[in-house]
């Protein structure tokens, strides 16, 4: 879409303050649309919103629970898209893991999406649509990431399962493999080598951009023909 082409909507944020995040807004905000920035760091949202170029407001949003799931639809009111790229991850060997945080983690990815549909699905414009995040760690699990590959598997077949009870809106999932969108900056001088290794061993002999995944993101949005889908933006990594 050019500039405009998405005046009149209104497009809810989950995770707004995350690199992707920030992307997808500055992205719908540059093409005319109305953001709805939620997330639990209103530091990190109010960040987001200094970049866009149209209407924003900024909503506290913890996804782990239900009560706030219900605040964030009487904060919106009738939109139009809702996109989270919200992730709790809880990784490690299966005897560390803190209960704690592994339902922090299906909270995030599985519960909380569950009662956003809950809450939110009645508010949704005709044409409307969710889009969720997993992750390609559900089709190439690794050690110390079983709750990952797990709560990411999860959420493929909750959109399937959304999907065919919120019809006829719709529910998508968007799949990204290793992005270099800032999340990798923490290895330091180990981050090239590393990205180098990723991109060795894709099909598409590269790492994913954020950018990549936003295009996906806006295609879930706007095809209307698209609903219980996953859509993949790892570059083929989990045929590897």
């Amino acid at each position: 879409m050019t500039t405009q082409e998405r005046s009149g909507q209104r497009i809810v944020v989950i995770g707004a303050g995350s690199a992707i995040g920030r992307h997808l807004a500055r992205t719908a905000s540059a093409e005319g649309a109305e953001l709805v920035l939620a997330g639990p760091d209103l530091g990190k949202l109010k960040d987001t919103a200094g970049e866009l170029t149209g209407p924003w407001r900024t909503v506290e949003f913890d996804i782990t629970d239900d009560a706030s799931a219900a605040r964030l639809a009487d904060e919106v009111g009738p939109f139009d898209h809702l996109v989270s790229t919200a992730a709790v991850p809880a990784n490690g060997p299966l005897a560390e893991l803190d209960p704690v945080d592994v339902r922090r983690a299906f909270a995030a990815k599985v519960t909380g999406p569950l009662f956003l549909a809950k809450h939110l699905a009645g508010q949704a414009r005709e044409g409307g649509s969710f889009t969720f995040f997993s992750g390609v760690a559900a089709w190439r699990p690794a050690s110390g990431r079983t709750v990952m590959a797990t709560t990411n598997g999860a959420l493929a077949f909750l959109v399937h399962a959304l999907a065919v009870e919120i019809a006829p809106l719709r529910v998508n999932a968007v799949s990204p493999g290793i992005i270099d969108s800032g999340a990798w900056d923490k290895l330091g001088d180990a981050k090239p080598g590393f990205l180098r290794q990723i991109a060795d061993n894709n099909p598409v002999r590269r790492v994913g951009t954020a950018d990549d995944v936003v295009k996906a993101v806006l295609f879930a949005m706007d095809n209307p023909y698209v609903t219980g889908t996953v859509l993949h933006v790892d570059g083929g990594a989990r045929l590897a």
